[in-house]
């Protein structure tokens, strides 16, 4: 047996070879393994306990799984780095329970701080509130004794900050979105939030980076796509995070850059896409997605920040560029808009060439068939967030609030898959905490039944279709492929219902179907015991033998 490797940092793998043998390797290329072995950093062999043995001799470590599972590692595919680690050690506003809490809140943050610095938080929703209104920025004012206040929604597009915030940056005043007040929206959001994040000192933004990525090694991420953009958290913090992933073990990162028309200025040629958060349009939650049908709780459809020519534009170029090109979408305005420009670049320079780029959108909430039918049709991934349904949805959630009926059609994630849309699971984190197998237990058990998708696709589409979303190949365990991979401890594996059930029947060794967890509500989930990402252990709990 090996040693097992304790602590935050542990020893790298690569190089070496590995043998894991006595537990379940979630494999469709070979459903009957239970054994595996590693070498250089992919698999070299897949199969029985009883064939490993002969192996045991010729490798420099065996790990006794001792019935464990083992799996493709976790792909989220929309993950906003530094803000998810700010969250984490700014103000946590989630349990507020109106504005004189979070006022509380801030004052006491700013007594703890002596007045140094800017009080950041996150997580404020005013809905839960008696007075279901957001702080003014006179209120935080009086909390914060004059200092500098930025306080992110809990949709992390709209705000509440100071005026001694506001007075460091002048040219806020002029931008869509501003408010005397001090609620932020829109650009004039965007533009605070990347002015707070741009402002971190660089050993600051390195440790909550750090942090961020060895959290995601502990859930059994081994990649994750980073949401960057110039009204986001900026150049540098993408800069930054490329280069720690590049230079010290932990799952690896995708960049993406929220720009439009900016092939000529990527701010690193790793980016592989302009895409992520450009946004076409807001959030549901701050009533600024752009709707067909006004809101029921608000006036107006929401906002619209893109044209179809625009649209069309920035695809054909990222298309000649061999870079993704991908928006933000949310409401059924907005993906009327984004489609017409997809299917006027199609119109222009061919769907085939469409479907090559392999280009996404992110979120895909509130969409009708006929969307779905156009991103089937030209190849457009969809990148969802399950958990958002889980906050939001149902009949007296947050979406029924702002939509009435229409809360049923949201986040179609059983209409797309069956049309052949290739769908690929994150976070938006911080909006919604990392969690891999809580996403795909949310998306089995969607608040609308129709809309369920088993939990073996949600599976598939938290592994291969994150690659897939990147424009990549992986997460499949096979002979020759990359060694990234989690080891987990779990109850019973079970194969689904054919009718949705999230919960099914143990799995017949003959079958040759790899079971997957009971994700049943009420189960508990899988726990991470490691985390092998190319082969280096990024991640290990120390209960391996």
């Amino acid at each position: 047996m090996s040693t097992p490797i304790a602590g935050d940092r542990p020893e790298a793998e690569s190089g070496g070879r590995t043998l894991y043998l006595g537990g379940s390797i979630h494999s469709p290329a070979e459903p009957f393994a239970t054994a595996m072995l590693v070498a250089d950093g992919t698999v070299a062999w897949l199969g029985g306990d009883g064939a490993a043995r002969a192996h045991a001799d010729d490798v420099d470590a065996v790990v006794d799984l001792d019935g464990a599972l083992v799996t493709p590692a976790f792909v989220d595919a929309h993950v906003h780095t530094t803000a998810t680690g700010l969250a984490g050690v700014g103000l946590d506003l989630t349990e507020c329970g109106s504005v004189g809490e979070l006022l509380d809140a801030v004052r006491r943050e700013t007594e703890r701080r002596r007045g140094h610095g800017i009080v950041v938080g996150f997580g404020w929703d005013e809905r839960r509130w008696p007075d279901h209104r957001a702080p003014t920025r006179t209120e935080l004012d009086r909390a914060a004794y004059g200092g500098a206040v930025f306080l992110d929604r809990v949709d992390v597009h709209s705000s509440a900050v100071s005026s001694a915030l506001l007075a460091s940056l002048p040219h806020i005043a002029s931008l869509q979105g501003y408010s005397d007040s001090g609620l932020l929206t829109d650009m004039a959001h965007h533009a605070a939030r990347a002015a707070v994040a741009d402002d971190l000192p660089t050993v600051d933004r390195l440790e909550v980076q750090r942090k961020i990525r060895a959290t995601a090694a502990s859930l059994g991420i081994g990649s994750f796509h980073e949401m960057g953009g110039p009204n986001l958290a900026g150049a540098k913090d993408l800069v930054a995070l490329l280069d720690l992933a590049a230079t010290e073990p932990g799952p690896s990162v995708v960049g993406y850059w929220a720009a439009e028309g900016a092939l000529n200025s990527l701010p690193d040629p790793r980016v592989v896409g302009l895409a992520g958060d450009l946004f076409a349009d807001g959030t549901i939650g701050s009533h600024t997605a752009a709707l067909r049908e006004r809101y029921l709780d608000h006036p107006g459809n929401g906002n619209l920040y893109l044209t179809a020519s625009r649209v069309r534009d920035h695809v054909i170029g990222c298309t000649d560029a061999g870079l993704q090109a991908g928006f933000h979408v949310i409401g059924d305005g907005a993906m009327d808009t984004v489609l017409a420009g997809f299917s006027e670049a199609a119109e222009r320079i061919g769907p085939e060439r469409i479907r090559a780029g392999r280009h996404r959108i992110e979120h895909v909430e509130l969409v009708h068939s006929e969307h779905i039918r156009t991103l089937a049709s030209l190849g457009i991934m969809a990148s969802v967030q399950p958990l958002f349904d889980a906050l939001w949805g149902g009949p007296d959630g947050m979406y029924a609030a702002r939509l009435g009926d229409r809360w049923e059609l949201m986040n179609p994630f059983a209409a797309m898959q069956t049309a052949g849309v290739v769908l690929a699971l994150g976070s938006d984190s911080p909006v919604t905490t990392l969690g891999p197998w809580e996403a795909i237990r949310a998306a089995a058990l969607h608040r609308n039944h129709d809309h369920r998708i088993s939990v073996r696709a949600a599976f598939s589409a938290h592994t291969r279709g994150g690659w897939r979303a990147a424009g990549k190949d992986g997460g499949v365990l096979a002979v020759g492929a990359a060694a990234t991979f989690a080891v987990w401890q779990t109850e019973e594996l079970v194969v689904q219902a054919p009718d949705n059930r999230v919960a099914g029947w143990s799995t017949d060794p003959r079958s040759g179907t790899p079971g997957l967890p009971n994700l049943a509500e009420g189960m508990p989930l899988p726990q991470c015991l490691r985390t092998v990402v190319d082969g280096d252990v990024v991640f290990d709990a120390g209960r391996l033998g």
